[in-house]
């Protein structure tokens, strides 16, 4: 295994992409397209749904889904949402508000 310095580390290095959440988009198209992606945690593969928005990946969690295919039922022209977050961790609740644009 080569041996590098920290400074031949440290210009070498090149941060990995990371994934952002839905919650921080403003305003979330019903039209976007919904990607399979997944990643490595602890030694395990995680699967997660993702939309592409401006190159950026932003996290899709499946009780944003669910709570959406809710108010799709009753509203099936809706064509913007937005999500609220609140808690942290296993905490974490997702609020999806339908937007009247």
């Amino acid at each position: 295994m080569a041996q590098k310095t920290i400074k031949q580390e440290a210009q070498d290095y090149k941060p990995t992409p990371t994934t952002k959440n839905i919650s921080e988009l403003q305003s979330i198209s019903t039209d976007l397209i919904v990607e399979d992606d997944s990643f490595e945690f602890e030694g395990k593969e995680v699967k997660q749904k993702v939309v592409i928005v401006n190159g950026e990946r932003y996290r899709m969690p499946v009780s944003v889904i669910r709570d959406l295919q809710v108010i799709l039922a009753d509203n099936p022209n809706l064509k913007n949402f937005k999500v609220k977050k609140t808690g942290q961790a296993m905490e974490t609740r997702y609020t999806v508000i339908p937007l009247m644009l």
